[in-house]
């Protein structure tokens, strides 16, 4: 049997073969016989809140198996459990619970190259100084969103910023990241881009050039202002960026030139490339 390599969620596939088989493997290897599914749980797990309803609904598991497993990753301290927010229920019948991965089981997930990225980033540091850095970032990230367009220009529609987001979450989702979007309501309306993995966390603890440049991306690809409510680096349990959605676009030119500059001497100069 094959385990699970994507998930879909508004039109945006969550999980790729890279990131669901190395990644998961080390949550799973306790139950060798059951490792599949334990797998395929902590997939769902790693998006955020879940409730063990959902995991047997998408996986196609009885409740008894979802409970066993969850149980073994709560003893394992590698999940947790909480009460659903009043909004989440309907009010029939006690809320049901929902699941996350904490802190214990997202270290879990970790690269193994960490530690010897760390000290590449340091070298470069080191050598060619901070202007380096972020360099190295920016054209990260631009590998990783290369075959997104922007947005047409400041005055686009909703739709269109809503579809470039959509597209963006799957981008980042192939480099690692379980990428999800979801709409928001209320005063202040937009869309949100929920990163429930980051595959350099640990990286851009002492490099938050990394995170800089991601967020620059976003307002170039984008058209618009973006705000991070939430990052895995500061103990998130992801990094969430709000996208307003018919106001504050971003100030044409300002950017988008460091955007297109990147590129331009990533094709003249040899460096570091991931």
């Amino acid at each position: 049997m094959e385990p699970l390599n994507e998930f879909r969620h508004n039109g945006v596939v969550k999980f790729s073969s890279e990131t669901s088989g190395a990644a998961t493997a080390a949550l799973a290897s306790s139950v060798p016989a059951e490792g599949h599914t334990r797998s395929a749980i902590v997939q769902l797990l790693l998006e955020g809140p879940v409730t063990a309803g959902d995991i047997g609904r998408q996986l196609g598991i009885s409740a008894a198996g979802v409970r066993r497993h969850l149980d073994a990753l709560i003893d394992a301290g590698d999940a947790e459990a909480s009460a659903a927010a009043a909004w989440q229920h309907n009010g029939r019948g006690r809320p049901a619970k929902r699941y996350r991965l904490t802190a214990a089981g997202r270290a879990k997930l970790s690269h193994a190259y960490d530690d010897l990225a760390v000290a590449a980033m340091r070298q470069l540091r080191e050598i060619g100084g901070d202007d380096a850095v972020r360099t190295f970032a920016r054209r990260r990230i631009d590998t990783i969103l290369a075959g997104v367009p922007e947005v047409g220009d400041a005055g686009a529609d909703a739709r269109e910023v809503e579809q470039t987001a959509d597209r963006m979450a799957a981008a980042l989702t192939e480099a690692g990241y379980a990428t999800t979007t979801a709409p928001v309501a209320g005063p202040l309306p937009g869309v949100q881009i929920c990163q429930h993995h980051c595959p350099v966390s640990h990286v851009a603890e002492e490099f938050p050039e990394l995170c800089d440049a991601e967020q620059e991306a976003f307002v170039e690809i984008l058209g618009t202002h973006v705000q991070r409510l939430a990052t895995i680096v500061n103990g998130d349990f992801a990094c969430t960026t709000h996208v307003p959605l018919g106001a504050n676009p971003a100030e044409p030119g300002k950017p988008t030139t460091v955007r297109h500059a990147a590129r331009a001497e990533s094709t003249t100069t040899q460096g570091v490339s991931r």
